[in-house]
């Protein structure tokens, strides 16, 4: 520390390295207003790695000055490292934002997009405010970040705002220490920034002085509308609107998957669905989740928005826009994503025409540019712990910090669901949700994705991370077009590491990992595995018996032949006897052509999966015979669980070869026989919910006996079902078991990737 005395005051000057989200979310102004109430001397500049600021006055004051940047009141701000040095006085006259500079390695944070916050409605629905009724209203404290941002650092010029010069008006907010405004490089009024346009499906410019007051007269009217958003366009109709919501419906070809709602504020939501304390703040958060919510009995919302199924998905309001359309009387809006079934999120104009012509009646359009496309992210409340089923918008970039150093890793993720992973030093980067890599639209999102956040990122990955699966498009991305070492990971030991990784924990942990599908090691389809996981190296411990999946990955769509499948199993020729409602509805000639491609082993890869027990249960009860979206007969299943049932059906284990094997032949036969009594189906579902925890919480006993282990990691799918998972928990504490499950990151296949990362990174370190 230097200085001096002679009848001065002494002073010292520190240069410090800050790192973290702190570009883009009103850090330097605020640095810049605390160093003027200090009587500090200096400047700071945002680097392509983070800030840095140097700071010159008396001691005490630079302390206090660094204190409360650390303890900063800056809501999105998030400082992973300060780094600070002693350097020689300058005697600076005063303290400065200096321009931007970019080194060699950029690694800092990128912030999240963001809310409109409550100032800047303020502003918008002030008529005596030049920015009245303006839908692109932001400052530092909201808006678009990540999903316009091009390169670091987080500039104007390195952005989609580059092409909308700021008026005066705007150039002197931005200019200003004093203003909310100061720097905030989305920053744009009605005379200088982006603009909406109302189209019609084919691109025809509909002239109108008001195109938001036109759309919301069209809604009204119950027309489907394409709105681009900040992430992408959502199909937004008036969700009382039954002919309106089942328009939706047949042009998108999403006969039965909920769709998501949206209203003002939670006094609307209220009007329809229930909200506890945790919920609600949820909603309310910057990020504006969709958060599912239990259903009202008796609502107004059109019984088609999320048919056989006891949740509403809602979010809040989160873009200027928004508040537009819903500042009016509708009670809420549907607010799906803009795509074609199990495509990626739409994000481009000309694209939107020529995807969603077919689907929308018109367009309310922008022009200002969305970079990388970005879906809503969704939470659920389970066991009232907030459970992220979908991380995306509001989250991502943000980084989740790891417990130790990481190489540079690509992890490619699985195919349902995918995610990707990059990781550096103490940072793993998971991506926004692309979806399901089953188609080119799909896979273009997924390689722009790896190449955008690497861009942004500076990361070059050493090791590229993959599934086992060798037809994954994603496995096919790895090994065919990534630079690096290949590290081959099975799906299942992803899961349980993805969970671990979250908790900042290292193995050995008994794992359970329950879901549809993933590939074995053995070559055949897992999915309801224990494992004994070790960072880098598992062993499986016990596994659901396998049966035969006639016609592959077409029981998937078709859970029917799962069961028929099972009561062939269970059964034999004499399943023919039993008088079932299934054996009646499915054509038999059908049911006779499964049963021989069993006897013969025709297209009957084998599954080992707990995901297509709970298909196959749906089937026999009748509850889905078919599936429109992906885990419906699952979640229809839990659907109608009576929850006043107590009872359950036998089980059995047995010691195998290499690990025990568990049949649940035991459990159809239970099912049948309450059938065949005239049980109903949700007394059923209860029972086999109940059967599902006593049978994983006893043989959680047992293992915990055989190796040793309290600890137990529960990952996969199949946890997003809260009456197993809040059940499984509590069983397994009562075993003494310590649980751990997943919260910040989807226990689906949206987690493997950091799952993935994680284990790659163990083996090179081993």
């Amino acid at each position: 520390m230097a200085g001096e005395k002679d009848g001065k005051e002494m002073t010292c000057r520190i240069r410090a390295s800050v790192k973290g989200v702190v570009q883009g979310i009103g850090f330097r102004p605020f640095v810049y207003n605390l160093a003027k109430e200090r009587n500090l001397v200096g400047h700071i500049l945002n680097t392509s790695s983070g800030v840095n600021i140097e700071a010159e006055g008396r001691p005490e004051e630079i302390s206090l000055f660094f204190q409360e940047i650390e303890n900063n009141p800056l809501p999105l701000t998030m400082i992973t490292q300060i780094e600070k040095t002693p350097v020689p006085p300058k005697q600076d006259r005063d303290f400065t934002i200096r321009k931007s500079i970019s080194f060699s390695r950029k690694s800092a944070l990128i912030p999240a997009d963001i809310s409109v916050c409550d100032k800047c409605l303020e502003e918008m629905t002030d008529s005596e405010n030049r920015r009245y009724r303006y839908p692109f209203i932001n400052c530092t404290h909201c808006g678009p970040r990540y999903t316009i941002i091009h390169d670091l650092p987080y500039d104007r010029p390195l952005t989609s705002m580059k092409v909308f010069r700021m008026c005066d008006d705007c150039l002197r907010e931005y200019h200003d220490p004093g203003n909310r405004r100061f720097h905030a490089q989305p920053n744009a009024c009605p005379a200088c920034g982006p603009r909406l346009e109302l189209r019609d499906r084919g691109g025809k410019l509909l002239e109108t002085d008001d195109p938001v007051a036109k759309s919301i007269e069209l809604l009204k009217k119950g027309h489907i509308l394409a709105v681009k958003g900040l992430g992408g366009v959502h199909l937004a109709v008036d969700a009382e609107n039954d002919r309106a919501v089942l328009a939706v419906r047949k042009r998108k070809g999403r006969d039965e998957k909920p769709f998501a709602v949206m209203s003002l504020n939670p006094s609307r939501i209220q009007k329809y669905a229930k909200m506890n304390q945790e919920e609600e703040s949820l909603l309310l958060s910057a990020q504006r989740p969709i958060v599912i919510l239990e259903k009202k009995v008796l609502n107004s919302l059109s019984s088609h928005i999320a048919p056989k199924n006891r949740s509403f998905g809602v979010m809040l309001p989160y873009t200027p826009l928004h508040y537009l359309f819903l500042q009016n009387d509708f009670l809420a809006l549907v607010m799906t994503s803009g795509n074609l079934s199990e495509e990626p999120i739409i994000f481009r104009n000309d694209n939107a025409f020529e995807r969603l012509g077919p689907v929308a009646d018109y367009f309310l359009i922008h022009n200002r540019d969305i970079y990388c496309g970005c879906d809503d992210s969704i939470f659920r409340t389970i066991g009232s712990h907030p459970r992220i089923i979908r991380r995306a918008r509001g989250f991502v970039p943000l980084p989740l910090i790891l417990s130790r150093r990481f190489p540079s890793i690509l992890a490619c993720g699985a195919e349902l669901k995918n995610t990707v992973c990059l990781t550096f030093e103490k940072n793993a980067f998971l991506s926004q949700h692309i979806g399901d890599l089953k188609n080119l639209e799909s896979y273009r999102a997924f390689s722009f994705t790896i190449d955008h956040l690497k861009k942004l990122l500076d990361i070059e990955p050493e090791i590229v991370a993959h599934d086992l699966h060798p037809d994954y498009l994603s496995t096919r991305y790895a090994l065919d077009e990534a630079k690096g070492e290949k590290a081959g990971i099975q799906h299942h030991h992803a899961h349980i590491v993805s969970c671990l990784t979250e908790h900042g924990l290292d193995g050995p942990v008994i794992g359970f990992a329950f879901d549809g599908a993933g590939y074995g090691t053995d070559g055949k389809t897992w999915g309801g595995e224990a494992l004994l996981v070790n960072n880098h190296e598992f062993t499986r411990l016990a596994h659901l018996s396998y049966l035969p999946m006639p016609g592959g990955d077409a029981v998937i769509k078709e859970p029917w032949r799962m069961a028929i499948s099972y009561l062939f199993q269970t059964f034999g020729e004499k399943l023919w006897d039993l008088k079932l409602p299934l054996l009646q509805t499915v054509e038999k000639k059908k049911i006779e052509t499964i049963i021989q491609m069993i006897e013969k082993g025709v297209n009957c890869p084998e599954t080992s999966s707990l995901g297509r027990l709970f298909d196959a249960l749906s089937a026999l009860l009748g509850v889905c015979l078919r599936v429109s979206y992906e885990g419906q007969a699952a979640i229809e299943l839990e659907m109608i669980a009576d929850g006043e049932e107590k009872g359950s059906y036998s089980f059995e284990w047995k010691k195998g070869k290499d690990s025990y094997v568990i049949s649940p032949l035991p459990v159809i036969s239970g099912v049948v026989d309450d059938i065949l009594k005239g049980s109903s189906p949700p007394v059923i579902s209860q029972k086999f919910h109940l059967t599902l925890i006593r049978l994983f919480s006893e043989l959680g006993g047992q293992l915990k006996k055989e190796v040793g282990l309290d600890r137990i990691v529960l990952s996969g799918g199949v946890f997003q079902n809260a009456t197993f998972l809040t059940g499984l928990e509590e069983a397994l504490d009562q075993q003494g078991f310590s649980v751990f499950s997943q919260s910040k990151v989807p226990t689906n296949d949206g987690g493997i990737s950091l799952g993935q990362a994680a284990i790659a990174a163990s083996m090179a370190n081993s």
